[in-house]
């Protein structure tokens, strides 16, 4: 099946950095434009970035702007999500999706029907 499989997870403190991976598993990720979303447990799933499909645009929810850069790697169908300057808040899990649409949405959360592949997710933990 196609899929994506997220990596670069764990526990950091306040302030710290994480890179997340997120790699496709059947197909190519430049042939999608690809989200980051992430969810806390009770709570909605939510939009955190996206890049386009031909990589001209990438899009931060006000949440993260400033601090995470999303970036992609076509020699190693991997796309990341490099994390800085982390907060408390930005605990969740992290997943990312594929949608084959050429632009992302005005809002991923809103959007989030339209992303029909996902991974299994990664766990972001920020805590001193």
């Amino acid at each position: 099946q196609l899929k994506f499989v997220e990596s670069g997870g764990g526990l950091v403190r306040p302030g710290g950095s994480l890179r997340l991976s997120c790699s496709g598993d059947g197909f190519s990720v430049d042939s999608f434009s690809i989200g980051w979303f992430r969810q806390v447990p009770g709570k909605e799933r939510e939009g955190v970035s996206c890049l386009s499909r031909g990589g001209e645009v990438t899009k931060y929810e006000d949440p993260v702007k400033g601090r995470f850069t999303m970036s992609r790697d076509n020699a190693k169908n991997t796309v990341y999500l490099q994390m800085n300057s982390l907060k408390a808040e930005d605990t969740a899990s992290y997943y990312c999706g594929a949608t084959s649409s050429g632009h992302c949405p005005v809002s991923l959360t809103k959007s989030m029907m339209y992303f029909g592949y996902w991974g299994q997710g990664t766990q972001v933990t920020v805590s001193s």
